[in-house]
């Protein structure tokens, strides 16, 4: 039932002669109508938005070069300072964890003007501001909230990652690192890959064993560890794309106050399920926005250098359209859903919905940049290009987050009701 009105979106969706607008109304089995038309009140709030970033993103300095990352998280940090001081930090988080308090459309609005004007991503501040930020708001304590949520707001601190194991990836509840209570610290000891941006954190959202005979899924505690404790050693890891956005880490008895957890001790688990519903559900979105652009830009070139004389490259990036403008749509129906859920006063946690985003999105990703080698020919191979980087990256994205294969479990098992598999 989620899979086919999705599917029919780009062929029942229209604009409207002013541009923008989707005239596009779904009523769910059960009656309730999904609306995908935006209200006057979010229209005013994307023209505020646009003439904002009109009058700011010119007087920017050059972005730095992609591998110095100390110069990419000032750079980034600097962005998010921006974003605070003009009141569109935090747009989507609650206000009394610091945010706005908007909508999840005004938040999609606000993604698609920034990406279609050019703004910076949120790069080095990925992780606290679409990870751990929105799982401390949460299920963090008020005092916790106070202590960590303003400064990533601000563009003050930088967190990383602590998830993955190089003996459980995508099995991440056979995680190892232990964590031994000792009076008011947790004694930590382990090692974490895949963290990112641990060079340039200040923080890390980390998962460890605190019960290594409860069952894999209940022996788990999430923890905020400050990367400038005694006994962490960063790694950074080389990419096939040449960046170090990665890193290996390892824990020789690091010691992480009691205080420093969020949740209750062996409940890490559930905490670390709304971690993912975020990552999952949200935190790619901007990314759909981005290669919408990116595939306009890619029909540019096909006709410049001829290649759009060629009926299957046509093919191939009409598809490609339709493949990303029905994620965006699926997109609207999370957030549609997200809203009817806070309406009837639940959370705006993203749903499962984020799983077959997520699932779609990453392969994609992937189809885009193997149709930009198509249209570009040899130049696809200069790895100065920025091109031939976002298909070299693109790779990963049936891993990160999830990989595609859990995806489809999640789908399967959870949405259509299956049995698991043995």
């Amino acid at each position: 039932m989620l899979l086919l009105p999705v599917l029919l979106l780009p062929v029942l969706l229209f604009r409207s002669p002013g541009g923008r607008l989707p005239l596009f109304r779904f009523r769910f089995p059960g009656g309730r109508l999904m609306d995908l038309a935006y209200s006057a009140e979010e229209e005013d709030f994307r023209a505020r938005l646009r003439a904002w970033l009109a009058e700011v993103l010119p007087k920017l300095p050059p972005r730095p070069d992609p591998l110095d990352w100390p110069a990419r998280r000032a750079h980034d940090m600097s962005w998010q300072r921006a974003l605070y001081d003009a009141g569109y930090a935090g747009l989507h988080w609650p206000a009394e964890a610091g945010g706005r308090g908007a909508t999840p459309t005004q938040h999609l609005i606000f993604l698609e003007e920034t990406e279609a004007a050019g703004a910076p991503y949120v790069g080095a501040g990925f992780v606290g501001l679409l990870h751990a930020g929105p799982t401390i708001a949460a299920e963090g304590t008020p005092e916790q909230c106070e202590r960590w949520l303003p400064p990533i707001l601000r563009g003050e601190q930088v967190w990383c990652q602590g998830f993955s194991e190089p003996d459980a990836g995508s099995d991440l509840a056979a995680l190892r690192t232990r964590a031994v209570r000792d009076g008011d610290d947790y004694v930590v000891t382990g090692a974490k890959i895949w963290t990112s941006h641990a060079e340039v954190a200040d923080w890390c959202e980390l998962l460890v064993r605190t019960d290594p005979g409860a069952p894999r899924h209940r022996g788990i505690t999430w923890l905020a560890m400050p990367m400038d404790a005694p006994g962490i050693t960063v790694r950074p890891l080389r990419t096939l794309a040449g960046s170090t956005e990665f890193a290996e880490v390892f824990l020789d008895e690091v010691r992480v106050p009691v205080r420093n957890r969020v949740g209750a001790e062996n409940d890490g688990w559930r905490v670390t399920m709304v971690t993912l519903s975020y990552e999952r559900g949200t935190a790619f979105v901007g990314e759909v926005v981005a290669c919408r652009r990116t595939l306009r830009l890619l029909a540019r070139r096909a006709r410049e250098n001829g290649r759009w004389d060629d009926p299957a490259v046509r093919r191939e990036l009409g598809r490609l359209n339709a493949v990303f403008t029905a994620l965006w749509r699926l997109t609207q129906w999370n957030v549609s859903e997200a809203e009817h859920s806070l309406r009837r006063g639940g959370t705006s946690v993203p749903g499962l919905g984020g799983s077959v985003f997520k699932l779609r999105y990453s392969h994609a990703r992937q189809e885009l940049y193997e149709a930009a080698a198509q249209v570009l020919g040899p130049q696809a191979l200069d790895l100065d290009e920025e091109w031939t980087r976002g298909r070299l990256s693109s790779l990963s994205y049936t891993i990160a987050a999830g990989t595609s294969q859990i995806q489809r479990n999640i789908v399967a098992e959870r949405i259509l009701g299956l049995p698991k598999g043995r």
